[in-house]
């Protein structure tokens, strides 16, 4: 029997959204840091790493981390503007304006079906004079 692959939400980081808000507002960062109590966290909550929304246990662990691949990666990714709402919006077309809609003009479809009333018949008489 194969392994079944499941999602591990155990080491799940936030996304870099979430990242964006925690480095552009310092409350919103403070807000997140409250949320668990600091017995909870690894070394009792004094080395977080903010671009990667981790905690370590000593600041030596810290060090190396952003030293490392993973830590340089996500903040090549941080640097990139996020999309914002309303750009996603217009790229699957909810807000574009197509300008104002054409009316059919009513006086014109009047004389239109009458020339195609006279088409048909004039289609008829063809037909009929080919089949005698």
């Amino acid at each position: 029997m194969g392994s079944i692959r499941r999602s591990k939400t155990k080491r799940r980081t936030r996304d870099l959204d979430q990242i964006h808000a925690d480095l552009l507002s310092p409350k919103h960062l403070a807000q997140h840091k409250t949320l668990k109590p600091v017995e909870d966290l690894p070394g009792l909550g004094q080395w977080y790493c903010v671009e990667c929304a981790k905690w370590f246990e000593g600041e030596h662990s810290l060090i190396q981390h952003r030293k490392g691949k993973n830590h340089k990666r996500r903040i090549r990714f941080l640097r990139e503007k996020p999309y914002s709402q309303k750009e996603a919006e217009a790229a699957v077309g909810l807000t574009t304006d197509n300008g104002p809609k054409k009316e059919l003009a009513v006086e014109g479809s009047e004389e239109q079906a009458a020339t195609m009333e006279v088409d048909e018949v004039s289609l008829q008489d063809d037909y009929l004079a080919e089949v005698q």
